[in-house]
């Protein structure tokens, strides 16, 4: 019996009773431990007894008895069974029944175990304890045995219960309840109260892997899920027809995609693979997760090949069934939690502490290279002594044959290979003074890095600044380019070693060449000190870079030098903080503005004046000292050029007040009582185009959304709410407007330019402070002084100011702000008014001539004008038409050759078919003027009539003014006009005219046409003539005008027969003149003498008509 019982493996049992009868013949089968036969489980089962522990037998033996009472034991029952049956093996299924029975739920649950690991899972004791169910508390009691016997009974619907030979159920459902294994307090039903913690980690342990296993599961059924995307009904069609083959599955192209990169990765494919990845970006190649849930990875594509022929094992099939645990409850127990926390933090220490050592470790392993290289390198002559028994000076013979030199500088620095990076920048500053000078020019940048990172990071002061002194002398004569490098490397440089050592060591370089003889390394030092401003002490910035950069913008020649010194010092502006330095701001201001070069005063425009105008508006001096202080420099101005104003001086003191608008209007809108804030935005095209990007408003402000929400209330507030508390506005209005209108009035308005700066100062003022400011505030400061309206257009009182500079430039720089309807209509009746107004008052012309010539620069405004001239020739006065005549010949230059044929010749031949022979002469300097600018046949003809009917109609014989405006005319336009015109129609009548002033009796007369006709053959001199024309008409209109001379005024007579000798030589070698090309009658063939004669004599002279009359009647 004993025997029978030895060779039982009760642990080697069927699954049911069903497996024992369909294998009723087979042996026995053992396992038993290779060192003395006991039976156990597989090797390598933690929960295996060691080989010399008790047959699982006795193992299952216990004393414990079932809570019912019953106590019947496993060996007890083990032996009955073997004794009815010699040989029938027990069924696993009835010794779990008998362990739940008894309720040796851990001894079941070791069973279960065993099981599942050697992949015979037994339904029962997976159904026990995959039901929480099972193991709630009831009224703090264990269950009883009837009511888990009773449990174990419940049979699904539509299934009758199924008893095996224990009589138990053979499938168990599970419960709703959510309590798990860790709900028992497994100490009530343990004989052994100091096992609890280990049972209850056992436990734990056992759901924490069995809810991996769902977790695995639920992969495992979405895998599936997805590899479920082809049909079934293809499936079959691919499988009925073998020589269609079914599309390859997403799951099997990424795991093969995996396997491909795997492959190529281990073969060194590495541009393969990673073309490979890009081409398969959606797929994680380090991963095998990522190709699907649950999926174990198949043997690298080496080991299909090679097992392609050989059928593979088919998989074990198994079935998904769900654990009824709730892996977040086991993560949830509070004590679980601090739990793996704690060992977390231990295990973070631990790998603190690890990758401390590791460091510590590849130190020495460092070290211990570096010191085993040296020894090697020094001592193998000792171990070759050593092995070889060689003579010291045998092995120092033979390695001389190696040729190496440690001597010499470069060999000494090879032989000591750098070891720390304290001694590679070390060897860094050695050796770079000695590459610099061998590196082309071309390439010398390519070193600006290394130089950099060297002396930053080099530790001795005296080598930093010699690696700081090759930087700024690296390149002989720097190009744009290169200058920008070595900026980006000192700024780089300045960031990282702080102001202290920027001032030290930075500061002296650019000090040492700030005299340099080329001038790209002077600009290299100016645009260094502006680069490197934010980094400097704030102290040093406002005085040692100040004074350096003033001295050089004092004293250095080249032009863009001093560009770059004004952009420095304006960069300068706006960091500095010491309100003492204004004074010295403002004085560098107005030197740099004064200097003779455009591209510096346009440098000082566009970065100079608004940083420095940022700064005065910090320190609330913008509109109370530095634009006063401007304002009284021009009334000084104009004090002292009453005999002859300094235009330069006036251009330079009124630029930088427009340079000025954007700020002081920034201030105007900062400062402003806005009750309310805008939401809103609008459109911002009022604004003129600002010079630079720091004279945009938007900039000023900060941003095109902040300035347009300012920009509706500043509107609403000036239409609505007025100007109460808005001290910036009133000064504007109250204080700048007139003094700005006074200035106006006392310049001179026959300058043309300063009417011109003064107009776009105006222009720019009112369009950036806006329309509903021009209207209600600058308009009328205009109006009130210049007091037009209909009862005073004929009241000599009150006019002059009509004559001063205030009318052009309130015409051009504040009517023309706006383009709409309303502007020009206003614009229109100005003008028509103050022609008006001057006609009738006999007042000079030159404010209106100053307006017409501002506004004719501008074709915009070609029409309008016209429309104003229409009026003037259309009036009832006389002197109205005379002076709208006058005003055709300022507009028409510039002007449309269809404008002009369609609207001003018309008007022109309109005045002139009028009664008055003033009206008709103020017309031919018109005429003169198109003739000049036309290049239309069918016009000129009509112009070329007109003028002919003047020459040639006998009422016109005895007008002496109109003679006299015909010669002014075709001296002026003569040069310039068509050559057939000027050989047929002027030159033959300005030989009348002289013909006809040889018998002129009235001497005042006869003197003032040959002023005239001088005047202009002394110009006609300077064109080509053709011979025939030079023989008929030219020379015989000079002899004519020396007559007059000769009788009037023998110095101009020697000028006189000096041009008809040249001539008269012209005509005689005209061969030759073909020859060599056309040459003008004063410039060929004249000797050194006679030009030298001639030039002297036309100095001597003046061509105002006036003087020469004065001349002429001296010699009576």
């Amino acid at each position: 019996m004993v025997a029978k019982m030895a060779s039982v493996n009760p642990f080697n049992l069927s699954d049911s009773e069903e497996e024992a009868e369909r294998r009723p013949n087979e042996t026995v089968d053992t396992e038993r431990s290779p060192s003395d036969g006991a039976p156990g489980p597989p090797p390598g089962n933690p929960f295996s007894p060691p080989a010399d522990a008790e047959p699982p037998t006795l193992l299952l033996s216990s004393n414990r008895t079932s809570p019912s009472g019953e106590g019947i034991s496993f060996s007890a029952a083990a032996t009955s069974a073997m004794a009815g049956s010699g040989e029938t093996r027990v069924s696993v299924d009835v010794i779990a029944a008998q362990l739940l029975r008894d309720q040796y739920i851990l001894t079941a649950l070791e069973f279960h175990t065993e099981l599942l690991e050697a992949g015979r899972e037994l339904p029962r004791l997976r159904d026990y304890f995959s039901n929480p169910g099972n193991f709630e508390r009831q009224s703090g009691t264990p269950p009883a045995k009837d009511q888990e016997i009773s449990a174990c009974c419940t049979c699904s619907p539509g299934r009758g219960p199924t008893a095996n030979k224990a009589g138990f159920v053979g499938q168990l459902y599970r419960a709703g309840s959510i309590s798990t294994l860790d709900s028992l307090d497994f100490a009530r039903y343990s004989d052994d109260g100091n096992r609890e913690s280990d049972e209850r980690v056992a436990v734990l342990e056992f759901e924490l892997r069995k809810a991996k296993e769902t977790i695995q599961a639920l992969r495992a059924n979405l895998t599936q899920a997805a590899e479920s995307e082809v049909p079934s009904q293809e499936r079959k069609n691919f499988k009925s027809s073998p020589e269609i083959q079914e599309p390859i599955r997403p799951l099997e192209k990424r795991a093969l995609n995996f396997l491909v990169n795997e492959y190529l990765l281990k073969n060194e494919y590495k541009l393969s693979s990673i073309t490979f990845s890009d081409e398969n970006d959606d797929q994680d190649f380090e991963l095998w997760d990522d190709v699907g849930l649950n999926i174990p990875k198949p043997p690298d594509l080496l080991q299909l090949y090679r097992n392609c022929g050989t059928p593979l094992p088919s998989p074990r099939s198994t079935a998904d069934v769900s654990v009824g645990v709730d892996f977040a409850e086991v993560i949830k127990c509070p004590c679980i939690v601090q739990e793996l926390e704690y060992q977390i933090s231990l295990l973070n220490n631990e790998k603190q502490s690890l990758a401390e050592q590791i460091k510590k470790l590849q130190r020495c392993v460092h070290e211990c290279i570096f010191v085993f290289t040296v020894v090697t390198f020094f001592f193998v002559p000792c171990w070759l002594r050593c092995l070889r028994k060689l003579s010291p000076a045998f092995q120092q013979a033979l390695l001389s044959f190696c040729r190496m030199c440690s001597d010499s500088r470069l060999g000494a620095e090879v032989s000591r290979i750098a070891d720390s990076e304290e001694s590679v920048m070390l060897m860094l500053g050695r050796c770079l003074p000695h590459i610099v000078p061998n590196v082309l020019l071309a390439k010398r940048e390519e070193l600006i890095p290394l130089i950099l990172c060297t002396a930053c990071l080099h530790p001795e002061p005296k080598e930093r600044d010699q690696l700081l002194h090759i930087l700024f002398n690296l390149i002989k004569r720097p190009d744009d380019e290169q200058r920008q490098m070595i900026l980006t490397g000192c700024v780089a440089f300045a960031r990282h070693v702080g102001p202290t050592r920027v001032e030290a060591e930075l500061l002296p370089q650019c000090w040492e060449q700030i005299n340099h003889k080329y001038p790209e390394r002077r600009l290299l030092v100016a645009e260094s000190c502006g680069a490197l401003a934010p980094y400097l002490p704030k102290e040093i910035r406002s005085s040692l870079v100040l004074s350096m950069l003033q001295q050089m913008l004092t004293e250095d020649k080249a032009d863009m030098v001093r560009e770059a010194v004004v952009k420095s010092l304006g960069i300068i502006m706006g960091y500095i903080d010491d309100p003492d330095k204004y004074s010295q701001g403002f004085e560098l201001m107005l030197l740099s503005l004064g200097d003779p070069s455009e591209r510096v005063v346009s440098a000082v425009h566009q970065v100079f004046i608004p940083a420095f105008a940022a700064w005065t508006t910090e320190l609330g001096t913008l509109h109370t000292a530095l634009i006063p202080s401007l304002l009284a420099r021009i009334e000084k101005l104009l004090m002292q050029g009453e005999h002859g104003l300094d235009e330069h001086k006036l251009h330079v003191f009124l630029s930088a007040l427009q340079s000025l608008i954007p700020p002081l209007f920034a201030v105007v809108l900062q400062n402003a009582p806005f009750t309310s804030r805008g939401k809103t935005t609008t459109k911002m095209t009022r604004f003129p185009r600002p010079a630079s990007p720091l004279q945009d408003v938007a900039a000023i402000i900060g941003s095109r959304e902040m300035l347009s929400a300012l920009l509706l209330l500043y509107d609403h507030q000036l239409e609505h709410e007025g100007t109460t508390g808005w001290d910036s506005l009133l000064w504007v209005v109250n204080q700048l407007l007139p003094q700005l209108i006074e200035i106006v009035g006392r310049i001179n308005v026959t300058s043309s330019t300063c009417v011109h700066e003064f107009s776009r100062f105006f222009w720019r003022f009112c369009r950036t402070f806006g329309k509903i400011f021009t209207n209600t505030k600058v308009k009328p400061q205009f109006q009130e002084i210049l007091r037009l309206s209909e009862e005073n257009v004929d009241a000599s009182a009150g006019n002059g100011i009509l004559t001063k500079a205030t009318v052009p430039i309130y015409a051009t720089g504040v009517l023309t702000c706006y383009n709409q309807e309303e502007d020009r209509k206003l614009l229109v009746g100005f003008l028509e008014d103050v022609m008006t107004t001057l006609s009738l008052s006999h007042a000079p012309l030159d404010s209106l001539k100053a307006s017409f010539v501002e506004l004719g620069a501008n074709p915009v405004y070609h029409e309008l004008l016209l429309t104003v001239l229409w009026y003037g020739v259309v009036h009832t006065s006389a002197l109205v038409r005379c002076t709208a005549a006058r005003m055709f010949e300022l507009v028409l230059r510039g002007m449309s050759e269809a404008l002009v044929d369609r609207r001003a010749a018309p008007a022109l031949i309109t005045l002139c078919s009028g009664p008055e022979f003033s009206v008709r002469i103020s017309t031919i300097p018109a005429f003169g003027t198109i003739m000049e600018t036309v290049t239309q046949k069918e016009l000129l003809e009509r112009v070329k009539m007109q003028l002919a009917s003047f020459l040639e109609d006998p009422q016109y014989q005895d007008q002496h003014s109109l003679h006299m405006e015909i010669i002014r005319t075709f001296g002026r336009v003569g040069p310039n006009a068509e050559p057939r015109f000027r050989d047929e129609f002027v030159l033959p009548h300005l030989h009348k005219l002289a013909l006809a002033n040889n018998s002129q009796a009235v001497e005042s007369k006869r003197i003032d046409i040959a002023t005239q006709l001088f005047e202009a053959y002394s110009a006609l001199s300077c064109c080509f003539i053709s011979e025939e024309v030079m023989v008929n008409h030219f020379l015989p209109g000079l002899r004519c005008l020396r007559t007059d001379m000769e009788q009037l005024s023998p110095e101009h007579e020697v000028i006189l027969s000096s041009m008809i000798k040249e001539c008269e030589i012209k005509v005689e070698n005209r061969g030759m003149a073909d020859a060599q090309g056309s040459m003008s009658i004063a410039s060929s063939l004249v000797g050194e003498d006679a030009k030298t004669k001639f030039l002297s004599k036309m100095g001597q002279l003046t061509t105002s008509g006036a003087m020469l009359a004065n001349v002429f009647q001296r010699k009576k």
